[in-house]
């Protein structure tokens, strides 16, 4: 996309100064007339002192409008849109990001030393290899070794337990940035948690968080720095095939032969030939091998097309991808997958083109062997020494098996404890993570796709994905094919535009199979007619216009011609019975084609000059031989006479019309089933599962009701565990021991407050019952007085109001009812805790 928008501005530059240079050329142009002009009239002794005024002023003026189209167009930038997706520091909110992220512990600063120190040693025994990518920096610009930025996690979500769903599920979930040098690796490896955050990322991104989730699901992966092709790195599938338009492979089942039977009747005896079968047969082979050949050659040539189209960065390319060992998980083979696509690929694939290194959150390791023939002659034996160069001791890989004799003089005691004490004193284990848990949430793996939406470009297909609910009608996933590698496709639900419409043959009455539509012309294809119609083809001529509303059932679209063709009618000679008929309407013509016999090399053909029936002058038109221009390679004569043609004709004009008629029809059937389309496409009413609390209505109010009613409960008991005597007990003086007198205006004062309390709160209650009483009135004496002229739209939102203000009042009248009924209780409960509360019950004895 940049380079098109670079592109773009170079083109608009150039286009620029090519409009200057043609306009300085005019001027230049001008002057040069101008003392031509001047010249010629010295000669002749012409006085061009005034002229020549005028025409310098004209110039000057030209020459003012140049500098100011100058300077204007000098004004005009072009600049690169806010579009492009770009993952920089800068748009990183790192306020909040925890200590491991700003700093390093001491056994990190240590590995980097190694790190730093193995990295001398690579570049003095390997000039000519370029530098490894070891530490780069994190997004607090802290430099953190690159295993170390691997956070092995297992997702609670069982669809990322297997490589291929989870390497999908990243492959969507995340956009794609490109590097910003594409020869070098990235200075910047961001942490999973921030990559998961802004859902974007480059490649290197990418495979550190596939490799993360996959060695917590139980797989032995590595992540790859390594060099790729140009589609690879940019995520090109324009040159791949869709996998959903792969049809799988038909496995054909044999059946199995009964055993014949003793008394079974044989078959009749095949009388069919065997050589017109081998005949048959060889002519089927024949066409097949054509096509196959046809085919061939068109793919060779856009092979070759798209070969010439050479990158001239191949193999220079840097990418990197997850590697897969076989082993873990039951992988019977190693492979590679790339992040961006979620593809698997062979490890000798033509994509990759050479590894540098490759490491998982215990070691890294360095490859030593040739990548001459991209990835196709390496050895994955990480316990090689020789192939890959690790960079830490502590492997969990095996070396290689030693040989019987060196395994002999080794056998030693001493130099095995010694070996084990160098091992040990140079083995330096990695350092845990810095990365924060990884963690998704319900929300965003269900959504999947940044903004709930994801295009994909195939070969002749695009692929489109969106999140669940995000479209009205339900949609998800849609796949679109096309004919050609430009992707023209033409989607309109507006009549006249161009569309294909295909129909079940058994499901009509009419035998319609395809309907082809462009703004000028429409095209039928039928089967199983009983008059053998198989294809009507009609041009339309411009509409003409009206002052009445011009629409395609008040003004359709005049007919100029119309060609149908008819399969053959076994019932009637080939002579008589047509193929083809044209009615070209506008020229009064109408034109036949019959069958071709067997035995002959060319058919019938014959035209009529259609004409009124009346002239001008209201006088019929008699029949005359020159309206019948016929072509027949047997003559006969009933055929010539002016009868037989009078009665072909008039049987052509009725046919004429009823053709006509049928096409007018198929007209109105697109109206309607386009009209049809945008209905359903409107009318959508998604299924919600009742266990999704968030868009199920009803689940969502059950849900709510219950915790309301929890928390009333909670509020209840909190309530009966507060002390109802202490705001009584605060007004008499501290220390001060009760009287009996004390203790009988204690007791009246808490059940008169409780009193009081319980009469507000049915008084609060019932100002609200009125209250929404009232305004429900109001609704109904303004929805009686503006009845008539309410649209269906705004009867909808006041008979909602309605039934949710009838919902409040119902469930205020129920709290009263429920208020009054305990009132009196709570009332009766609070007066026997008075009597028996360890503070009053001696003073109270008296009166109970």
């Amino acid at each position: 996309m940049v380079q098109a928008v670079l592109k773009a501005t170079s083109s608009l530059d150039s286009q620029r100064h090519a409009r200057m240079e043609v306009l300085k050329e005019k001027v230049e142009e001008e002057e040069a007339a101008e003392r031509e002009e001047a010249a010629e009239r010295a000669e002749r002794g012409e006085k061009t002192k005034r002229p020549m005024e005028v025409r310098r002023g004209e110039t000057t003026m030209t020459q003012e409008m140049l500098r100011d189209l100058e300077r204007k167009l000098s004004e005009i930038e072009v600049s690169v849109p806010e579009k492009i997706l770009t993952f920089t520091k800068d748009t990183i909110d790192t306020s909040k990001l925890p200590l491991s992220y700003q700093s390093n512990t001491l056994k990190e600063e240590h590995l980097l030393q190694v790190a730093d120190n193995f990295s001398r040693q690579y570049s003095h025994l390997c000039p000519d290899r370029v530098p490894l990518f070891l530490h780069p920096l994190n997004e607090c610009e802290v430099p953190k070794f690159v295993s170390t930025t691997i956070r092995p996690t297992l997702m609670p979500y069982p669809e990322l337990y297997n490589w291929d769903t989870c390497a999908q599920f990243i492959s969507d979930f995340l956009s794609m940035v490109p590097l910003p040098d594409p020869l070098k690796p990235p200075l910047y490896l961001y942490s999973s948690t921030t990559v998961l955050k802004y859902q974007k990322g480059n490649c290197f991104d990418f495979s550190t968080l596939l490799c993360s989730m996959l060695i917590g699901a139980g797989y032995d992966a590595y992540c790859v720095n390594g060099y790729g092709s140009r589609d690879l790195c940019y995520m090109d599938l324009t040159r791949e095939v869709c996998p959903l338009t792969m049809k799988p492979k038909e496995t054909v089942k044999e059946e199995e032969k009964a055993p014949p039977k003793k008394y079974a009747i044989k078959p009749p005896r095949d009388l069919t030939s065997r050589f017109e079968q081998e005949q048959e047969m060889k002519r089927q082979e024949a066409i097949k091998a054509e096509e196959e050949n046809r085919r061939k050659q068109e793919e060779a040539r856009l092979l070759e097309q798209e070969n010439a189209k050479t990158d001239p960065l191949h193999g220079l390319r840097v990418h990197s991808w997850v590697l897969v060992l076989s082993g873990k998980r039951e992988v019977p083979e190693s492979f590679f997958i790339d992040p961006f696509t979620a593809r698997s690929y062979s490890t000798q694939d033509d994509h990759f083109l050479g590894i540098e290194s490759l490491w998982n959150h215990k070691n890294y390791w360095v490859n030593m062997q040739d990548c001459w023939n991209c990835c196709k002659e390496l050895v994955f034996d990480l316990g090689d020494p020789v192939r890959w160069e690790y960079l830490l001791l502590g492997t969990d890989k095996p070396f290689l098996s030693l040989t019987e004799e060196e395994d002999e003089g080794m056998n030693d005691d001493d130099d095995v404890e010694n070996l084990g004490k160098e091992d040990e004193d140079k083995s330096f284990d990695m350092p845990p993570s810095w990365v924060e848990q990884i963690e998704i949430s319900p929300e965003a793996f269900e959504t999947r796709c940044p903004n709930g939406k994801k295009v994909i470009q195939y070969k002749r297909a695009k692929l489109e994905k969106w999140a669940p609910y995000l479209n009205n009608n339900g949609l998800v996933c849609r796949l679109t094919t096309y004919k050609d590698l430009e992707l023209h496709s033409y989607k309109s639900m507006q009549p006249e535009m161009d569309r294909v419409m295909e129909f079940y043959e058994t499901a009509r009455v009419d035998g319609l199979i395809k309907r082809e539509e462009t703004p000028k012309t429409m095209t039928e294809y039928y089967h199983g007619r009983p008059d053998f119609l198989s294809y009507r083809h009609v041009n339309f001529g411009p509409r003409m216009k009206k002052l009445a509303l011009n629409s395609a059932e008040s003004n359709p679209r005049p007919m100029v011609k119309i060609t149908e063709r008819f399969f053959r009618n076994p019932a009637k000679p080939a002579n008589e019975d047509v193929a083809e008929r044209v009615f070209l309407i506008a020229e009064e013509r109408i034109q036949l084609r019959y069958h071709c016999r067997s035995d002959h090399i060319t058919a019938n053909k014959r035209e009529f000059l259609r004409r009124m029936e009346v002239d001008s002058k209201g006088n019929k038109i008699i029949m005359t031989p020159d309206m019948c221009i016929s072509f027949e390679v047997e003559p006969m004569e009933h055929t010539k006479k002016l009868l037989y043609q009078y009665e072909a004709m008039m049987k052509l004009k009725n046919e004429e019309k009823l053709s006509r008629h049928q096409a007018w029809e198929s007209e109105l059937e697109v109206l309607e089933i386009l009209k049809l389309r945008e209905e359903e496409e409107e009318a959508h009413t998604l299924t919600i599962s009742i266990y999704d609390t968030k868009r199920n209505e009803k689940s969502k109010e059950y849900r709510e009701a219950m915790e309301r009613v929890l928390h009333e409960e909670h509020l209840r008991q909190v309530e009966a565990q507060l002390d109802y005597l202490a705001p009584f007990l605060a007004q008499l003086p501290p220390g001060e021991k009760l009287t009996r007198w004390q203790a009988v205006r204690l007791k009246e004062e808490c059940l008169n407050d409780f009193k009081q309390r319980l009469i507000d709160k049915a008084n609060l209650i019932q100002a609200r019952f009125e209250k929404e009483t009232q305004e429900l009135q109001k609704q109904q004496q303004w929805y009686q007085e503006n009845q008539v002229t309410l649209t269906p739209e705004d009867e909808d939102l006041y008979l909602s109001y309605c039934s949710q203000a009838m919902f409040r009042i119902r469930i205020l009248e129920q709290r009263l009812s429920r208020h009054k009924e305990l009132a009196p209780l709570k009332y009766l409960a609070l007066e026997e805790k008075l009597y028996k509360d360890p503070r009053l019950v001696e003073l109270l004895k008296v009166f109970v």
